[in-house]
C-alpha cells in the first residue's frame, strides 16, 4: 500500500467523524450538495430515436435502413429491445419518429406511410410492447422530416422552400401520419414537430438547391412559417378528431439558435401560436467555440415562453454522442441545468454506419450494427444507462451543486413516483474526492459506475452509507459517470 493510500484511508475514516469548517475535509475534497427537496422542473424522461430513411433521393433504387433493423435477426432484435426498453435496460420513456418525404406523390394522390418505416415501426411496435409489459408507458413524438417534392417550390426532394399553394397538402400530409400512427399501429403520439433543422439556411444554393449527397431531408422553416404552421396544424389535427396530439415548434441545431434567431420571440408575439403550442422543442447539440456553429445550452428562449406560458415543458429532441464520454454525459448536464429541459432524446441511438452517405458527422451511438448482422453495445450505452436509469418520469430535477468545474452533479428526486431518489456525478477531469452533502434524502445509496477507460461498464459498486452529518464521501476515477440510488 503507498503512502497516498493510506492517508487516503485515514481521511475516509476521519471524515465520519468530523469535516472542517470552510472547504470541505480541510481543503481536500470537492463539495457536492444535493438537495433533493428543492425542486426544479418536472421530468419526461430520456428517450431513443430510430432513424430509418433520412439520405436517399430514390427509394426504390435505393432503399435506406440506417437503424440496421432490417438485417438483424429475431434473436438479436430481441436482445436490442431488452437494452433499450426492458427493465434490466435503458428504461426509455420517450421515442421520436422521423417522418420522411415518400409516403406521397402527388397532391390528393394516396398516402403510403409503411413502405420506407416498416423497420421503425417494428423496433417501435416491440419497444412498446416490452415497455408495457413491464407496467409503464412511452410518449412518442413525431418529426418532419421533409415534405413531398411536389410541395416546394423547386419540385425536388430536399427542395429549399415551400410552395405556399401545398401548405393545406402539407397540415394534412402530417395530420394522416399521425392518424395512421394511431389507429392503425396503437402508438401513443402525444406531438407533431415541424420540421428538423429547417432555420439552416446555409445548406441550400441561392437558388434552393443542394448537391450535398450526405445531407438529411430538410425544408427551410423561417420564424413566420413556423408560427402559421404552429396554428394551422393545431386546427387540421382537432378537425381530425385528435385534439389530445399538440404542435411543437421544430426542432433548430440548438437552443441557442432557437432564441437568438428570432424563433422564440415569433411564438411569444403571436397569442394564438403562443396558445397553440404544446411543447417546446430544439436539437441540443453544443458548441462553445464562437463562429458557424456556436451553440450554447441558454434557456432564454424556453424562459420567455414559460414566462407566458407558466408549465410549458421542453425537450431535447436530438443530441449528440460526442466521443460516448463524460463530456457527453456533462453535455446533458447543461441541457437539464442551464437550458432546463424536461426530457431529452438522443440522435440515433442504432446505427448501421456504412448507410450514413458520407460518414455520420455524429457516429457516436448506444448499439452499432454490423453489416453481418451482428451488433455491438458501445460505450455510449453504458454512459446513457447512467443517466436514463436514475431520471425516469415524473420525478423532479432536484437542486445539485459541486465546486469543481470538472464535476457535474445531476439528481432527480422521486417526487412520489416510487423510482427511488437517484444523482449521476460527472467527472471530466483527474480523480478527486468528493463530499457530498446531501439534504432531504437517504442515509444509504446504491452506486453503479461507468469509466471512459472501459473497465466499468454500470459496474455495481454496492452500498454507500452516508456519516453521522449527512455526507458521503466517494473517491471518484477520472473521467467516470457514477449514478446513487437511495435505498
Amino acid at each position: 500500500m503507498t503512502r497516498d493510500q493510506v492517508w487516503l484511508g485515514l481521511l475516509l475514516t476521519s471524515v465520519w467523524v468530523t469535516v472542517a469548517a470552510g472547504q470541505d475535509i480541510d481543503f481536500q475534497a470537492v463539495r457536492v450538495d444535493v438537495d433533493f427537496s428543492t425542486k426544479w422542473q418536472t421530468w419526461d424522461g430520456f428517450g431513443f430515436n430510430y432513424v430509418e430513411t433520412c439520405q436517399t433521393r430514390d427509394y426504390e433504387k435505393d432503399p435506406q435502413d440506417y437503424g440496421g433493423w432490417s438485417i438483424l435477426d429475431e434473436s438479436a432484435q430481441r436482445k436490442i429491445i431488452d437494452l433499450v426498453f426492458g427493465d434490466d435496460g435503458l428504461r426509455v420513456a420517450l421515442v421520436k419518429m422521423f417522418y420522411d418525404p415518400f409516403h406521397q406523390t402527388q397532391p390528393g394522390g394516396p398516402y403510403d406511410h409503411e413502405t420506407t418505416t416498416r423497420n421503425m415501426r417494428a423496433f417501435v411496435r416491440a419497444g412498446l410492447k416490452k415497455t408495457r409489459e413491464a407496467g409503464r408507458d412511452l410518449t412518442i413524438i413525431t418529426t418532419l422530416y421533409g415534405p413531398p417534392a411536389y410541395m416546394t417550390k423547386q419540385k425536388v426532394l430536399r427542395g429549399r422552400d415551400l410552395d405556399p399553394q401545398h401548405k393545406q397538402d402539407l397540415v394534412a400530409y402530417l395530420v394522416d401520419w399521425v392518424r395512421f400512427l394511431r389507429a392503425k399501429e396503437g402508438f401513443p403520439v402525444k406531438y407533431v414537430s415541424l420540421h428538423n433543422e429547417g432555420e439552416d439556411w446555409f445548406r441550400w444554393t441561392k437558388e434552393g438547391l443542394t448537391d450535398r449527397e450526405g445531407h438529411d431531408y430538410n425544408l427551410f422553416w423561417p420564424p413566420e412559417q413556423v408560427v402559421e404552421f404552429i396554428k394551422l396544424v393545431d386546427t387540421g389535427l382537432k378537425k381530425a378528431g385528435l385534439a389530445d396530439v399538440k404542435v411543437t415548434p421544430g426542432e433548430t441545431t440548438n437552443w441557442y439558435r432557437f432564441d437568438h434567431w428570432g424563433y422564440a420571440d415569433a411564438i411569444l408575439e403571436d397569442t394564438e401560436a403562443l396558445q397553440a403550442l404544446g411543447l417546446i422543442t430544439s436539437h441540443g447539440f453544443y458548441s462553445g467555440s464562437f463562429g458557424r456553429w456556436f451553440g450554447e445550452h441558454r434557456s432564454a428562449g424556453i424562459d420567455k415562453l414559460r414566462a407566458a406560458r407558466p408549465g410549458l415543458h421542453a425537450w431535447v429532441t436530438s443530441t449528440s454522442w460526442s466521443q460516448m464520454d463524460a463530456k457527453n454525459a456533462k453535455e446533458f448536464h447543461g441541457n437539464i441545468y442551464t437550458a432546463k429541459v424536461n426530457g431529452i432524446i438522443p440522435w440515433a441511438g442504432i446505427q448501421r454506419p456504412t448507410k450514413w452517405i458520407g460518414g455520420d458527422p455524429n457516429p457516436g451511438c448506444a448499439i452499432k450494427v454490423n453489416e453481418d448482422g451482428t451488433f455491438e453495445v458501445r460505450r455510449g450505452y453504458w454512459i446513457y444507462k447512467q443517466l436514463t436509469r436514475a431520471g425516469q418520469p415524473g420525478m423532479a430535477v432536484a437542486k445539485a451543486t459541486a465546486m469543481d468545474s470538472e464535476i457535474a452533479v445531476i439528481a432527480f428526486a422521486s417526487n412520489g413516483t416510487g423510482n427511488p431518489d437517484a444523482f449521476v456525478v460527472i467527472n471530466i477531469g483527474k480523480p478527486k474526492l468528493l463530499n457530498v452533502r446531501i439534504k432531504g434524502g437517504a442515509t444509504v445509496y446504491r452506486a453503479f459506475r461507468t469509466t471512459e477507460d472501459g473497465r466499468e461498464s454500470y459496474e455495481p459498486l454496492g452500498q454507500m452509507r452516508c456519516g453521522k452529518d449527512g455526507s458521503l464521501v466517494y473517491e471518484s476515477p477520472a473521467l467516470s459517470v457514477t449514478t446513487f440510488f437511495a435505498e
